[in-house]
């Protein structure tokens, strides 16, 4: 395989001059995790941008802070709690891995978010990618990550009749960009600009990723039913009769509920379930 050239200080200040550019008239400047530096509220907004909407974010997120402000409030609260905030959010593992983070922060960091790269990915739920995020946007560290938008933009620009297109040959590209005086502002400039590109080119250049996985379909599906029965389960126990009743008789009901057992979100005590 042919290695991707690495462009040159010319081709690199126009990049960079097309995504400050873009930034500056076009920017989400008003987000509210980027008017803060605080790595837990950072933390937060990270693992809710997760395979979620911004603008459904925006409406979780003040609310989720609002009854979680610190980790410490986090740590401590019932789980039920915390999966109650986290409803309409889906994915709801998301919601235990940031209890669990907060537990670990607590407990291990004396309830400060920790700064360096292999701490943070100590913490559960917590890859590669979220680790790169906090330190580049709470710490201004310049980091090397790649998240969708990212990618989008790199393989627009660097790849564009390529195709099984890897990671492994991007992050050079990232690297080479990078501005290393501003890396908290670049990434935002750059996840702005991905964003919007899909609109501007009729294209999304994702596909071309060897990574690429089109987003399954949420209305009638596994998740759907799993979201269902931690929304029952947040009102009282239930028998594995009372959950069929509840989630119409669907035939996957047992698969959902050992998934969720799995994800230790749920457990089977007195012939009942509940909320772990």
């Amino acid at each position: 395989m042919a290695k991707q050239p690495k462009p040159s200080p010319k081709q690199i200040k126009a990049f960079q001059a097309q995504i400050w550019a873009f930034y500056e008239v076009s920017g989400r400047h008003n987000l509210p995790w980027r008017k803060t530096k605080n790595p837990y509220k950072i933390l937060v907004s990270e693992v809710m941008l997760q395979q979620t909407q911004v603008s459904r974010v925006l409406e979780k997120y003040p609310e989720f802070l609002k009854a979680f402000p610190a980790v410490e409030t986090l740590a401590k609260a019932p789980l039920s709690e915390v999966l109650k905030v986290w409803q309409g959010m889906g994915y709801n593992r998301r919601g235990l891995a940031l209890k669990r983070m907060a537990e670990k922060v607590l407990t291990d960091h004396k309830g400060k978010v920790p700064h360096e790269r292999g701490e943070l990915e100590s913490l559960p739920g917590v890859g590669p990618y979220t680790a790169g995020a906090v330190r580049a946007f709470a710490f201004d560290e310049p980091e090397i990550f790649i998240e969708t938008n990212i990618r989008r933009i790199f393989i627009h620009h660097f790849f564009k009749d390529k195709e099984g297109i890897g990671d492994r040959e991007i992050y050079p590209l990232v690297e080479a960009t990078l501005d290393t005086k501003n890396p908290r502002a670049w990434y935002w400039a750059l996840m702005d600009y991905g964003s919007r590109l899909p609109k501007v080119v009729r294209k999304n250049s994702n596909t071309q990723s060897k990574h690429y996985v089109k987003q399954s379909t949420f209305k009638g599906s596994l998740r759907e039913l799993r979201g269902k029965i931690i929304r029952t389960l947040g009102d009282k126990p239930q028998t594995l009769v009372s959950l069929k009743r509840v989630c119409d008789n669907d035939e996957r009901i047992k698969e959902a509920l050992d998934a969720l057992s799995k994800d230790s979100l749920i457990k089977y005590e007195k012939r009942k379930y509940q909320l772990a």
